[in-house]
């Protein structure tokens, strides 16, 4: 009788170790599952492609910090299947972008934003060549991807410059966004330019802190076009 029960046991044992480890193989997969399925979603999104200045580059800071990556982290919270592409090249101006958008173009992409502008304006290059070199690179994207959204942030210089000067620089961003029906923000350092304690040293490159403004200023506009 002993035997018999002590068989039971054994047998018993046997059957809750088999179940267990049917579970542990069982979670495994769903992991396994769970995780190839995250992969390929990473794969399969929708490209952001960010095109600027040391503004979007992050200029000081860790890339984290710059406002492309924290529109991620946004994205991210949201559910959507996008990935943010940070094309932003301290240094960069207009005739430069209009030589290095093909490059990019390699890769395929959803949404376009264009922040490019605001070295030719410090240097008080011609407004005119400006606007012509950012037509140029927004005919590049619309032509290699035709269905792609575009978004235009737009750049204002400091009183200095001359009140001409700034007055027709400004209007450029705003003409290019409506003539190629671009969404728009009016002032990507809306709230930060000028700000002392958002800003480097420098006096022009946001801090981690102000690049999180610039997030929100570019976020309002654009995670309706998601």
């Amino acid at each position: 009788m002993l035997r018999m029960k002590f068989t039971s046991i054994i047998i018993l044992s046997a059957l809750l170790m088999g179940c267990g480890n049917n579970e542990k193989k069982n979670g495994q997969l769903k992991a396994k599952t769970a995780e190839a399925g995250e992969t390929a979603n990473k794969e399969n999104a929708r490209h952001i492609l960010f095109f600027g200045t040391s503004l979007t580059a992050g200029y000081g800071l860790d890339p984290e910090e710059a406002y492309p990556a924290l529109i991620q982290k946004k994205i991210d919270s949201a559910g959507l299947n996008y990935k943010v592409i940070n094309a932003g090249l301290s240094g960069e101006t207009s005739a430069a972008g209009k030589s290095r958008i093909d490059w990019l173009l390699k890769q395929p992409v959803s949404v376009f934003v264009l922040e490019l502008g605001a070295n030719d304006g410090l240097r008080g290059l011609s407004v005119t060549e400006t606007e012509a070199n950012l037509q140029s690179v927004i005919d590049k994207v619309k032509t290699k991807y035709p269905d792609v959204k575009l978004v235009m942030l737009g750049m204002q210089m400091p009183p200095n410059m001359g009140a001409k000067y700034t007055g027709d620089f400004k209007a450029v961003f705003g003409s290019l966004a409506e003539k190629n029906k671009m969404v728009y923000v009016p002032f990507l350092l809306d709230r930060v330019g000028g700000v002392a304690k958002l800003n480097q040293e420098d006096g022009i490159h946001p801090t981690a802190e102000g690049q999180k403004i610039l997030a929100e200023n570019v976020w309002v506009k654009l995670k309706g076009q998601l």
